[in-house]
């Protein structure tokens, strides 16, 4: 008898060197071309464009530029809580804008007023000291790999509800007015399936319209499993019992969503499902790393600039988005500082970011820098005091616009 394998594994075409910009069809290739290079690099175009034409910039900038995010942004939380502390770098700051996400499509501007937190988890099985070989010992011990599976299994189902109890206890229901603000984006679920290579596979999404999958994408909680490490993923077959198997998984967390309350769920849920399995193995689980969401007001006077901004560059208003990743150093400049933080994409929602082929729209490049330096004159425009200046506490609460916001400044009542 002749076994034959054959290893089938997905193509990647990588049409240039990475780590050479490329220019092909209007657009510029290369890794970080879009995330975030090029919108970093739009920021000094608009002060080199300034410099050159001898034009006063319309409000006084201060950039900061972090090189760690991708490995958990280590000193950057801290070094921020320091340079918020009177007469320090951040602690006259009246408004912070980040460019470091994308459009929800490739054709209309948005600004992102929302992003989910996130909770990241392990879960580990040992049953033995080495791997073992499954044809000498199989059948004979409780395999760990068997146990984690189980495991993992127990948390979501096929149609991704997220089956650890007490997870959606603490999402707010959807009001109207924010129910509102999906009728008018621009999003079409078929070019989503063609964009993110569904469409060639599955053909099908968890929602079939534009809104519930908008709202599932963003507004509420998810589960996602991750990977195994520990057990045999390589090319070509190994009959190894793994000694220890460690599951890796995340939830996308929503506002008012504790990442401390999650853990503590995630924990006793696993430990209870470990229980029932009557198993002799030793398991683990540990959150390794916890972010809040984050959100904020459309109508906050710092979105309402950077939205005339858009419309003098694109001839239209931006669509209003939220988005189901994390910028943890979003919340961590409103809590530090009590200033409102708009997210102003330039990016297009297909620049693949952090994959093969990344690249960023030339068309994108001119108009960012376009609608960034038209958004630091439109704050320039706005009236009354700055909030840095002021500390008025007689404002309402819905003047505050909570979360994010001035809190306590624009328009503040001491000197209508």
């Amino acid at each position: 008898m002749v076994s034959i394998y054959a290893n089938i594994l997905p193509t990647f075409v990588v049409n240039s060197d990475p780590f050479v910009l490329t220019e092909r069809d209007e657009k510029l290739y290369g890794r970080g071309a879009t995330d975030d290079k090029g919108p970093a690099l739009s920021w000094l175009w608009v002060i080199q464009a300034h410099r050159k034409l001898n034009v006063d910039l319309p409000v006084n900038v201060k950039l900061m530029f972090e090189g760690m995010e991708e490995s958990g942004s280590e000193g950057m939380f801290e070094a921020i809580q320091i340079l918020s502390k009177e007469g320090k770098f951040l602690s006259d700051v009246d408004f912070f804008c980040i460019s470091d996400n994308y459009w929800l499509g490739a054709k209309t501007p948005c600004l992102t007023y929302g992003l989910r937190g996130l909770a990241y988890f392990t879960v580990s099985v040992q049953c033995c000291e080495q791997d073992l070989h499954s044809g000498v010992l199989g059948g004979t011990v409780h395999e760990a790999m068997t146990d984690l599976v189980q495991l993992m299994s127990s948390m979501i189902d096929s149609s991704g509800k997220i089956l650890v109890p007490g997870i959606m206890d603490d999402v707010a229901p959807v009001t109207p007015e924010e129910n509102a603000l999906y009728d008018g984006i621009d999003f079409d679920c078929e070019s989503y399936k063609q964009e993110n290579k569904v469409a060639s596979v599955s053909n099908k999404l968890l929602k079939d319209n534009k809104k519930d999958l908008l709202m599932a994408r963003w507004r509420f909680p998810t589960l996602s499993l991750h990977g195994i490490e520990g057990g045999f993923s390589g090319p070509g077959a190994k009959t190894v019992i793994p000694a220890k198997v460690i599951g890796k998984f995340s939830l996308r967390l929503v506002p008012d969503q504790d990442p401390k309350r999650i853990e503590r769920q995630v924990v006793e849920h696993l430990n209870k499902v470990f229980a029932g399995l009557g198993s002799p193995n030793r398991m683990e689980c540990a959150m390794i790393h916890g972010a809040k969401a984050w959100l904020s007001n459309p109508r906050h006077p710092n979105f309402e600039a950077a939205a005339r901004a858009t419309k003098k560059v694109y001839g239209s208003l931006p669509d209003y988005t939220r988005e189901g990743g994390s910028i943890p150093i979003t919340t961590a400049f409103e809590e530090a500082t009590q200033m409102n933080v708009c997210l102003l994409p330039v990016g297009a929602c297909d620049d693949m970011a952090h994959s093969q082929n990344e690249k960023y729209n030339k068309r994108n490049l001119v108009n960012g820098v376009k609608v960034l330096g038209l958004y630091l004159m439109e704050l320039g425009n706005l009236a009354g005091p700055k909030p840095s200046k002021c500390r008025c506490v007689e404002l309402t609460d819905e003047e505050l616009m909570e979360p994010g916001a001035f809190l306590r400044g624009f328009k503040c009542k001491c000197v209508m």
